[in-house]
């Protein structure tokens, strides 16, 4: 059994998910997603969107929208993990079943049921293979309902064909997504394909990926195979008991790569600059991991009605070296050309010195300039 100290363990975690080095390396997208085996997206554009925060936290060279060329060109597809997200084509022989298994529950999930009649589906379909890609704006039916979720008949009826590879994404524009056959896009869909090795294959790619797991967190890098099928995998594979040390000061059970702790001897310190953490970012998005390893407790209040919000609608974590030391909600005004700071919140016990407050400002600065803005604002104490 390995035991690793706190510090130990965040900076392993930290290092596998691209955010211990400083983000200075060369804004190779593909190689970025590589690392961290797939990039969700995300509709919100605060002040950029999720998908272009998490690559410009590994490299800040990198620029807005620079990652939609690398759809287009089919060196990445689009489906669903734990949500959209954007993955290397070299993982589509182990995505069948992902494909299958979606697309059956979607089938019949009462929310899919579009209310439209077989044919009127496969019309869409034909259309799409006669016309080439089309975007839901290219379709008319209306919603039935105002409720908040609700989707017209057309909308659902793609998304199913979606879920099910019969059709993919072939570009977006301006985020808009654009559906084209499945065959077009990603080559076959093999539903029938054997399950089992595309579950071990992702099981590994989990692993390798995450350097440090438990069996819960394999299963929820993908969440497209099952707990079972990663029990049965665990079995066999080639990993290492470890303890750690938690920040509430109590001893958590896992498992790690050999490789990963191989390279912790050598992991170097954290770079000395602070980071604005997108709350989507692959090492974030586990709020459990990240208060059991951190001690920071985040909850996401973009679906909370403002009066009940602690903090605010879209709030980003603060890590400056191996601690995150508070939160801040901040917004583009393109009209002004502002970056605005409308919420700040410092961890409990941790030092806003000058020099840190001089590390947040270096970082908001830079974080404007991905933005296309050219100044900073605070509408809020900043303390």
């Amino acid at each position: 059994m390995t035991h690793l100290t706190n510090r130990e363990a965040r900076k392993l975690w930290l290092h596998q998910n691209g955010l211990l080095a400083a983000p200075t390396r060369a804004p190779d997208v593909m190689a970025i997603i590589r690392d961290l085996g797939f990039l969700q997206i995300d509709t919100i554009r605060n002040v950029v969107r999720a998908q272009d925060h998490i690559l410009w936290s590994r490299s800040q060279t990198y620029r807005e929208g620079a990652v939609w060329a690398h759809l287009a060109n089919r060196d990445l597809f689009e489906h669903f993990t734990h949500d959209a997200s954007l993955i290397p084509r070299e993982t589509l022989p182990h995505w069948q079943r992902r494909f299958r298994d979606l697309g059956q529950r979607t089938a019949n999930s009462d929310w899919y049921h579009s209310g439209l009649g077989q044919a009127e589906i496969r019309a869409i379909r034909d259309r799409i293979e006669r016309e080439g890609a089309l975007s839901t704006h290219a379709f008319d039916t209306k919603a039935t309902s105002r409720e908040m979720w609700a989707r017209p008949p057309h909308k659902k009826a793609l998304d199913q064909m979606w879920y099910a590879g019969t059709l993919a994404t072939c570009h977006r524009d301006n985020f808009v997504k654009f559906y084209d056959l499945g065959s077009r896009v990603l080559g076959t869909v093999d539903h029938d394909a054997d399950p089992a090795p595309q579950a071990r294959a992702l099981h590994a790619a989990a692993m390798r990926h995450l350097g440090i797991a438990t069996p819960s967190e394999v299963y929820k890098f993908w969440a497209a195979t099952s707990p079972a099928e990663v029990k049965d995998w665990l079995a066999s594979a080639d990993l290492v008991p470890v303890t750690l040390d938690t920040a509430q000061g109590t001893t958590h059970r896992t498992l790690a790569t050999p490789e990963a702790l191989a390279a912790l001897p050598d992991l170097p310190d954290p770079v000395g600059r602070l980071r604005i953490v997108n709350p989507f970012d692959p090492a974030f998005r586990d709020r459990t991991r990240t208060e059991r390893l951190f001690g920071f407790y985040y909850r996401n209040e973009m679906f909370v009605p403002q009066a009940q919000r602690v903090h605010g609608y879209y709030v980003y974590p603060l890590l400056d070296g191996l601690d995150f030391v508070g939160r801040l909600e901040a917004k583009s005004d393109k009209s002004t050309g502002a970056l605005t700071v409308t919420g700040f919140w410092p961890e409990p016990g941790a030092r806003w010195a000058k020099a840190r407050i001089a590390r947040l400002d270096a970082e908001l600065a830079r974080f404007a300039r991905l933005g296309g803005l050219t100044s900073v604002t605070w509408t809020c104490p900043r303390h």
